[in-house]
């Protein structure tokens, strides 16, 4: 059971906030940061890290946090914004964003191995929490649904991309396509190595 978070529930901690990211690797596409709260009691042993979950469980995991979490909340940020300001201060970004944008105002932050220096609000990162702690597996769960759901009707826009599939990760297949037709605007992280190395290329 992932319940690390109950060591930090005190007579001034009531509410935690787990939050986490799905999209830091990939050439394309947004990063999708969330963040949950559940009540203090509550349990559920079917919640774990997303990866280590079929992309069917966490669909129908996606619906029972919404239904159950005390607050939850889902923010992206773009291709473009990660290449402003690099992949893991828009990851950091986006921590905080999800968290202020919750509806219920937590005590306390979880994130997984993210620190968020000057942050309103106390928090601590954890290492691998998205393995330790179930509020973190529960919005690691939320982004990277939230995250697959966009990148397989992106490939509706872009259909000569296999973004379905390889949801902008730099597979073989990807890379080939990156190739052959070189990254788009707006989608492609041009801040990203294999990317630069197409974008000498007229893009879309």
């Amino acid at each position: 059971m992932l319940d690390k978070e109950k060591e930090y529930y005190s007579p001034s901690v009531k509410l935690i906030a787990g939050t986490d990211e799905a999209g830091r690797g990939p050439l394309a596409g947004p990063v999708v940061v969330a963040a949950v709260i559940f009540d203090p009691d509550y349990q559920n042993e079917l919640i774990n890290d997303s990866k280590q979950l079929t992309a069917k469980k966490r669909e129908e995991l996606f619906e029972i946090i919404k239904r159950d979490a005390l607050a939850y909340s889902i923010v992206s940020l773009s291709a473009e914004e990660i290449d402003r300001i690099n992949i893991y201060e828009a990851a950091r970004k986006g921590m905080k964003e999800a968290v202020d944008s919750l509806k219920v105002k937590p005590d306390f932050v979880l994130t997984d191995a993210m620190p968020l220096p000057g942050f309103h609000i106390p928090f601590e990162p954890i290492i691998k929490g998205d393995a330790k702690c179930l509020c973190i597996a529960a919005a690691s769960i939320l982004a990277k649904v939230t995250r697959d759901r966009y990148m397989v009707e992106l490939e509706k826009q872009y259909p000569q991309f296999s973004f379905a599939a390889h949801k902008g990760y730099g597979t073989k297949q990807h890379l080939a396509e990156l190739a052959k037709y070189g990254p788009i605007k707006g989608v492609h992280r041009f801040s990203f190595k294999p990317v630069q190395m197409t974008s000498i290329f007229d893009f879309l």
